[in-house]
């Protein structure tokens, strides 16, 4: 007999995570899709995609974000409803 009881599965949320300069080098790819718990965090975010990428997470340590073009430093702030997460690290120059 089945179980019923496990209840229904999580939501989720998509989202395009786009990585510049260094994220860019770190990360080995421009841009990836990226499914996440509708309840995701950027913080939560940025451990997924530094899990298992060691120079990733080091460089996602300094990085800001931009969240639908909306600049977000903190890490608590939810993904979802957006669609598109920008990785920004310390640029030189000005």
């Amino acid at each position: 007999m089945a179980d019923h009881t496990a209840g229904p599965a999580p939501e989720t949320h998509a989202v395009t995570v786009r990585y510049f300069a260094a994220a860019r080098a770190a990360a080995g790819r421009g841009e990836q899709s990226l499914t996440v718990p509708a309840t995701a965090t950027i913080g939560d975010l940025e451990a997924q995609i530094g899990m298992d990428n060691p120079a990733l997470a080091r460089v996602l340590q300094r990085c800001t974000y931009l969240r639908d073009a909306v600049a977000v430093r903190d890490r608590a702030v939810p993904v979802a409803p957006c669609t598109t997460i920008d990785v920004l690290p310390p640029f030189a120059g000005g």
